[in-house]
């Protein structure tokens, strides 16, 4: 089994390495992911310059642009043995719940992987610490097993996998979810540049959670891995006829 590793928080990120051991467990991996931190950069494209993609001492390809850049040149020119089997992307630092999947990088490389007819699995960790991350070593192994030994891998379909803030032997056990939604306040900053010019910083402030108990944020909040299957198609099916009665055309 051929196996391409990708992720958003860069070559050099902890999570990376141990999703790429984890993977080595079921198959050949092959890993492509960015030069730099490249969260919230959704499945955005470079277009406006070319990419540079350097080999690596470890095997590994390193390359100047967002995620979604680093599935393509892979997928185009890097991978030796053709297409993947899977994609894995992670293991993200931070979680990716809700809303969150829209502008997750990491989500991202799962969705490109689906565009092109390769099965995508995203994987975050919603905590912050390492070592704690370095104890998933073993389980991850064991779903990964588990997932790259599904039959007839459903189209048009990838999973969003979250870990629980907590070491992996306290962890009670897994959920298949659906996305939670959440509120973000005071997440934008005023601030003046050592210049005075007034300056502004996205992030940080109060998130608050809603969706019931059967979402990915409450599963994790209880201690249980969250897996979100997530579909490409994002048509509202049930409002094609609403719409229609709408008369747009005039």
């Amino acid at each position: 089994m051929n196996i391409l590793v990708s992720n958003d928080d860069g070559i050099l990120a902890p999570g990376l390495a141990l999703l790429a051991d984890a993977c080595r467990e079921v198959g050949s991996v092959t890993v492509v992911a960015p030069d730099r931190e490249q969260s919230g950069t959704s499945h955005s494209l470079t277009l406006h310059r070319p990419l540079r993609a350097a080999h690596r001492p470890d095997g590994a390809y390193q390359v100047d642009g967002t995620p979604t850049d680093c599935v393509l040149l892979a997928f185009g020119t890097l991978l030796k043995g053709g297409r993947p089997d899977f994609v894995f992307s992670g293991v993200n630092h931070g979680p990716n719940m809700g809303e969150d999947v829209l502008y997750s990088g990491t989500v991202s490389v799962a969705m490109e992987a689906v565009t092109l007819g390769v099965p995508g699995i995203g994987i975050s960790f919603a905590g912050h610490d390492p070592m704690t991350m370095a104890t998933y070593r073993g389980m991850l192994a064991q779903l990964i097993k588990r997932i790259t030994s599904v039959q007839d891998f459903p189209p048009q379909t990838l999973l969003n996998v979250n870990l629980p803030p907590i070491p992996a032997d306290a962890v009670k056990g897994i959920k298949v979810t659906k996305l939670g939604s959440r509120y973000f306040s005071e997440s934008l900053t005023r601030m003046k540049d050592p210049w005075g010019r007034e300056i502004f910083w996205i992030g940080g402030g109060t998130i608050t959670w809603t969706g019931g108990e059967d979402t990915d944020h409450s599963a994790v909040a209880e201690g249980y891995i969250s897996i979100t299957p997530l579909h490409m198609d994002l048509t509202n099916y049930p409002l094609l006829e609403t719409v229609r009665g709408w008369d747009l055309e005039g």
